[in-house]
Order: C-alpha cells, then structure tokens, then sequence
C-alpha cells in the first residue's frame, strides 16, 4: 500500500462511535440529519454546532455505557460552560465568554447495555430540546455541566428523532421572546 485510503483512515480513527469525541460528533450529524442540513460540512471549533437559517444550535451527548470497562453506569451530565466562542464566518472570537448559540439539544444515548448499542439507531437517543435564553434564566452561567435530573427539572420535554426539528424551531422562537 502506497497511498492511504480515506475510507480505512475514517474506520481506523472513527470506528468506535461510541468513545465520548466520536459520539459527540455523531450527535451533531445525527441532529443535522433530522434538521436536513447533512450536506454541509461541520467546522471544527466554531462557537456552535450547526445553523439552520439564522438559528445556531449547540449540540451536546452524553451515554450511559462507555467504551472503556465500567464497574457502573457513568452518570449523565452535558457541558454548558459558556466560551469564548470563535465565528468562522468572520473569523473572529468572541472577548467574552457566553453561550453563544440560540439553541441547546441534549443528546442521550440511553441504551444500558453495552452488546445492544447501536449509536446509529436513532432510536436508542432521547433528544432534550432548550432555549439559550431558558437555559441562561434557569442556570447560572458560571455553571458548567448539568446533569439529566436537573435538566429534566427545568421542564425540559424528551423528544424522538422525528420531533427534533419542531422542538429546535419551537426553542428558537422562545429564544428570540416570540
């Protein structure tokens, strides 16, 4: 072998869709799937996740069952920590530190068994949809995680992969006061 095949480079680096950086990146492709934007290109490091129109959405996974061996299930918390968020559009970032998208989905992937995971069934996630400006109302920025109770508590309403979409439009309208 002479030259290196992006196919054997994808399974060798991305294979195991279950490990926290490549389940992370499924979450938002799976999202962008729902949302039908799949055919835009992800950008490493931007202040959010995915765009749909003017609503930028920040993705976040979190799963009961780890790659690695576990004594227990781990415990469900998401990052919410606000950042220094960089534009890739105007390649610029941001002096301060926020939460820069409209829209927060919480991705869990709820499968308690290692054997039965399937990170590409859809139906394994339960997707948790919140505003930016509830989500900024409820928890104090200068938190960074929240775990699955604590989201749940806020009323945050669990949704399939086929409510994704109206749920994100629903939440962005509640982040822009309509």
């Amino acid at each position: 072998m002479t030259h290196p095949n992006k196919q054997g480079f994808w399974e060798w680096a991305y294979g195991d869709l279950l490990s926290n950086t490549n389940r992370g990146v499924l979450a938002e492709y799976i999202v962008a799937t729902a949302l039908g934007i799949d055919d835009t290109k992800r950008v490493e490091w931007n202040q959010y996740d995915l765009k749909i129109g003017d609503v930028k959405v920040e993705v976040k996974s979190a799963a009961y069952v780890q790659t690695w061996e576990q004594t227990r299930l781990s415990t469900i918390t998401f990052g919410i920590r606000p950042a220094k968020g960089w534009d890739s559009s105007t390649n610029i970032s941001a002096t301060i530190a926020q939460r820069s998208a409209d829209v927060y989905v919480f991705c869990l992937l709820g499968r308690e068994e290692l054997k039965r995971i399937d990170p590409l069934d859809v139906e394994q996630w339960t997707f948790y949809v919140l505003s930016t400006r509830e989500l900024n109302r409820k928890v104090p920025e200068r938190q960074k995680t929240i775990g699955l109770g604590p989201l749940k508590a806020l009323g945050v309403q669990p949704c399939t992969y086929d409510e994704l979409t109206a749920a994100i439009h629903k939440a962005a309208a509640d982040n822009r006061g309509s």
